[in-house]
């Protein structure tokens, strides 16, 4: 069984690589709950109410997003959503897609 993982008191839960990015990666493990995000291209913080647990590293939607919309990171269209997902979900292989392929799953 692993340890968690929690950063420092006063640390943000997630770190956001720009503006008009549709998921922060967290930067310790998260439990469900409101959570502090900061942006890096501009320092702005935002609040963000999880609504799973999010492990260190794994991504977390800030928005609504539909089913077969594309998901920015770093300003890249980096993969597709599989079915609606909604802000504060955990965003990973469950239901995402890569961009890479134009393939429908």
């Amino acid at each position: 069984m692993s340890e968690s993982v929690v950063a420092g008191v006063g640390a943000p839960h997630f770190l956001i690589h720009n503006e008009g990015d549709h998921v922060g990666v967290a930067v310790q493990d998260v439990d469900p709950g409101r959570r502090r995000a900061v942006y890096l291209d501009s320092d702005r913080e935002v609040e963000i109410e999880v609504t799973e647990t999010v492990p260190l590293g794994h991504k977390v939607a800030l928005a609504d997003l539909d089913g077969g919309a594309g998901v920015l990171e770093y300003e890249v269209r980096v993969g597709l959503t599989r079915r609606p997902v909604r802000r504060g979900e955990l965003v990973h292989v469950h239901n995402l897609r890569s961009a890479r392929w134009g393939r429908n799953e």
